[in-house]
């Protein structure tokens, strides 16, 4: 999922470790998980996600992240949970940057959201002091509170979401699925879309041998002279459930030729063939570039979110 603002790096895309922020004595608690315990938490998102529900974190933002390495994703991952259940699920994707969503039926709980509130407020607890955003469901309680301790909207992000219970049409492009023997033009084409970009093939391996990627696809598009020129990564959270677009790009010797509409409408095609719902991605409003692509390809804008930034 993109998002409008940077924020600072320490280079691998994490940040200096934060320790573990267990609150003894408290009903609900909040801890930096082990590595055994990422598959739980990705199966607890999974049966988060629903089509009638608002944008919000999804296991393949956590599949995503594992490119990193284990240990690296887990420490980028906070869990809220009381006796024993998970509640709420929080992903560090920049050092200031916390992405969270809460189980729907936890989602106005107030003691839950209170406990999270507070844990953001002390610093280096979940996020450092200072500028730091958030990005939670709109519909959640703890939007209303942070919103009431200050923290003010960020820059616009539109949701979009392809139905699938159709069949997709068909790409125009050859698309590969991409496993061993492709990484090399996986990693081209991602490298050369972003700019910033520090994926390696080393990094696809980490990613790909995460327990997530038992339910994802890497696709690469080839345009007629077999130069690779787009590229997607697809999450299933499972049958019947929303699968999600992270990341998409087009290679940037290969722009204003349709190839980012295939790729997308492969990349829906591909969710459909795993059982997902529906497609979903979210991109920054001002990305207008990025929301025709996903538009021409199927997909219908939702009404706009915003992160929450405290100054």
């Amino acid at each position: 999922m993109n998002h409008p603002h940077t924020v600072a790096s320490t280079g691998n895309g994490l940040r200096t470790p934060v320790r573990r922020c267990v609150i003894h004595g408290m009903t609900i608690l909040c801890v930096e998980p082990r590595v055994d315990a990422l598959t739980e938490i990705a199966e607890a998102l999974a049966t988060w996600q629903h089509d009638d529900t608002p944008m919000q974190l999804h296991p393949g933002d956590l599949g995503w992240f594992r490119r990193f390495g284990p240990e690296t994703a887990a420490a980028a991952v906070r869990t809220w949970s009381r006796d024993g259940r998970i509640l709420a699920v929080g992903l560090l994707d920049e050092p200031a940057l916390l992405r969270l969503t809460t189980a729907p039926e936890a989602r106005r709980d107030d003691e839950l959201a209170a406990r999270i509130a507070s844990d953001l407020a002390a610093p280096g607890r979940v996020l450092p002091a200072g500028k730091a955003y958030v990005e939670v469901p709109v519909d959640a309680r703890l939007r209303e509170l942070l919103s009431q301790g200050g923290w003010a909207d960020d820059e616009s992000r539109t949701p979009l979401r392809h139905d699938l219970t159709e069949p997709v049409a068909d790409p125009g492009l050859r698309i590969a699925v991409a496993g061993p023997g492709q990484v090399s033009d996986r990693v081209t084409v991602q490298r050369a879309a972003f700019e910033s970009s520090t994926f390696t093939e080393e990094r696809w391996h980490a990613m790909a041998a995460g327990p997530r990627y038992t339910e994802a696809r890497c696709l690469v598009g080839y345009d007629d002279e077999d130069t690779p020129v787009a590229a997607v990564t697809v999450w299933s959270a499972g049958p019947g459930r929303p699968g999600l677009i992270e990341p998409m790009g087009v290679h940037r010797d290969h722009r204003g030729r349709g190839h980012g509409t295939a790729i997308t409408v492969a990349a829906a095609a591909a969710l459909r063939e795993m059982g997902a719902s529906t497609a979903i991605v979210c991109t920054g409003t001002g990305n207008t570039g990025a929301v025709a692509t996903y538009r021409a390809a199927g997909f219908r804008p939702l009404p706009e979110v915003r992160d929450l930034r405290r100054d």
